[in-house]
């Protein structure tokens, strides 16, 4: 039978057999509409299948082949610097962290009225450029940063405007919570978070790598404890003599550990480009300086090390010496001979310029080298000066050197040298890092424990009878030497009255724990110092204040009794010290 527009044919009714089932037959838009229906769905099903074929095959990509290195991505829009770990000082104390801000950035493209936005975002930051900020949301640029680090309240505020095109990424903002007093070790960031100085430069890998793998913080060798001491101090004595800078540190003699190092004048880490050039120089590692009579330490050192000389021997001080156009003079003559003990505690700049010749030049230079004097210091801040010495080393410049002219280090070099003069005679590195085993690190010997010895008794003797008395702090035996030194003048020569004013000292000189070196850099002499400003003046008077008050902290029991080796001496300083070399004499 059929009907208008679509036929239904019973199949089979006229030749197939009575009991054969009949089938329906469909004809025309119904059957077309269902071959289609079928069709599309095989094709979708096929574009799936090969859908999935193409996303797994790409994941086994991912996982299994290594990008190529030669492989660039598109910066597409704002990524967000990679994480940084802490660092804090020997005990756990917070140096330098992170924290959570927001950055604003815009999208030019998607700016509708760039002038109009410009002006609501420099009446918020006022340290904006409207003019230029307008020009450059007027633009087809994909991505701009207008302001790093926003405040919370900030954020809130430009988020109320409500304008299209400004987003926030969140960031992390390096800050340093002890601000200027460890500026200079610890060092600063730029605003992506990349170190530029001090620690935050040197350890600029760990620092990363440290944050992805574990978070642990880089624990410093500095006690900020000790580092307020000294910066306390060290500003106080600038103030009261009129200088315009100096520096301060404590070295642990048995581990070469800085335990404080201050640079004056100093800077704030969490606004580093506001300060100037000077504030951000590191006197400490960075200054080279001749630091004068600290160098008679390595001398006498130097000589009775190599055999030269014992406490007994002695050397003519009675008339100025003479050498080609120098004259080589001291500061306060004895005019008379003098012995080793007395060349120190009188700081006679003969008696060592002599002592130095009777050593040479040639081991003049190899004991310096092996102090570590005539290479930079193998610190591990990258802020590290380059020593001066001479390029040809003439007898001038084997005596000058031998009182510590004409040659220039760094003051941590110094420090170090120094400790390796009391602790047994072993040159330690000086390093910025806790040393966390209870074993010492490695060492250099550069002097035998004998020599050592001497040493401590003879710096003891310089504290107790000598320039360095003003260094004297009650319960605490010291041992150590003064330098004061004129500087370049810029006009040729030397300044009489551009001085720098040192002295170092070890403690207790007994059993050395720490070494102390500070300089004064171009004090002026004032009524209480009857108008002198040298280091036994200026720079002895803060090593006392500083031991005074680390003392205590150290755990360092108070003491006033002598040196075992010091027989006990009737009458003033002079006369104590001639009955104490003479006892020595008589050994």
């Amino acid at each position: 039978m059929s009907g208008t527009g679509t036929s239904y044919v019973i199949e089979g009714a006229a030749v197939a057999p009575a009991n054969a089932p009949a089938t329906l037959s469909l004809e025309g838009a119904v059957k077309q509409a269902s071959d289609t229906c079928r069709a599309r769905i095989v094709v979708l099903a096929i574009c799936f299948l090969a859908a999935f074929v193409v996303v797994g095959g790409r994941l086994v990509e991912v996982m299994a082949v290594p990008i190529s290195p030669d492989v660039s991505i598109a910066d597409s829009g704002p990524v967000a610097p990679i994480g940084r770990a802490d660092i804090v000082d020997r005990n756990g104390v917070l140096l330098a962290t992170n924290l959570p801000t927001a950055s604003l950035y815009a999208e030019p493209r998607r700016i509708l009225e760039p002038t109009e936005a410009a002006v609501m975002l420099g009446n918020l930051l006022p340290d904006l450029d409207v003019a230029e900020l307008a020009e450059d949301l007027d633009s087809d640029r994909g991505f701009l940063w207008i302001k790093r680090n926003l405040t919370p309240s900030q954020q809130a505020e430009i988020n109320a405007l409500g304008v299209p095109g400004l987003g926030f990424l969140r960031e992390e903002r390096r800050v340093y919570p002890q601000g200027e007093l460890t500026s200079h070790v610890v060092g600063f960031t730029d605003i992506d978070r990349q170190g530029l100085s001090g620690a935050e430069r040197a350890f600029e890998d760990e620092l990363q790598s440290r944050a992805v793998l574990d978070g642990a913080p880089i624990a410093l060798s500095l006690d900020v404890r000790f580092q307020q001491i000294v910066r306390e101090e060290l500003s106080s004595t600038i103030e009261k003599f009129s200088a315009i800078g100096g520096t301060g540190i404590v070295l642990d003699v048995n581990t070469g550990e800085v335990v404080a190092m201050v640079s004056l004048p100093d800077f704030d880490p969490n606004h580093a480009g506001e300060a100037v050039t000077e504030t951000r120089f590191n006197r400490a590692t960075q200054g080279v300086y001749e630091i004068g009579s600290i160098f008679k330490v390595f001398t006498a050192a130097m000589a009775l090390d190599a055999g030269l000389v014992d406490l007994a021997s002695g050397y003519d001080a009675t008339e100025p010496l003479q050498i080609a156009r120098f004259t080589i003079r001291d500061y306060k003559p004895k005019n008379r001979w003098l012995s080793l003990p007395e060349i120190l505690v009188y700081s006679s700049n003969i008696g060592a310029a002599r002592m130095a010749m009777d050593v040479g030049a040639e081991g003049q230079q190899d004991f310096l080298r092996r102090l570590g004097l005539m290479s930079p210091a193998e610190i591990e801040l990258l802020e590290v000066g380059q020593p001066m010495y001479p390029g040809t080393w003439r007898d001038i410049n084997t005596m000058t050197i031998g009182f510590g002219h004409g040659i220039a280090v760094t003051p941590v070099q110094a420090a170090a040298a120094l400790a390796a003069m009391v602790n047994g005679g072993t040159l330690y590195q000086p390093t910025i890092l806790s040393w966390q085993s209870e074993l010492p690190p490695p060492g250099t010997e550069v002097i035998s424990t004998e020599t050592s010895d001497t040493m401590r008794l003879l710096t003891h003797l310089v504290v107790q009878y000598g320039s360095g008395r003003k260094a004297q702090a009650d319960g605490y035996l010291i041992g150590g030497k003064t330098g004061t030194a004129e500087k370049l003048d810029p006009n040729g020569g030397y300044a009489e009255d551009l001085l720098l004013s040192s002295f170092a000292a070890a403690f207790p000189i007994d059993d050395p724990e720490y070494v102390i070196l500070v300089s004064i850099d171009e004090p002026q002499g004032i009524e209480e110092s009857y108008g002198y400003a040298t280091g036994g003046w200026t720079a002895a008077p803060t090593v006392g204040a500083i031991i005074a008050r680390i003392g205590p902290l150290t755990g360092i029991a108070p003491r006033n009794d002598v040196l075992p080796e010091l027989p006990v001496a009737e009458g003033d300083a002079d006369e104590q010290l001639e009955a104490i070399l003479a006892a020595f004499s008589a050994r």
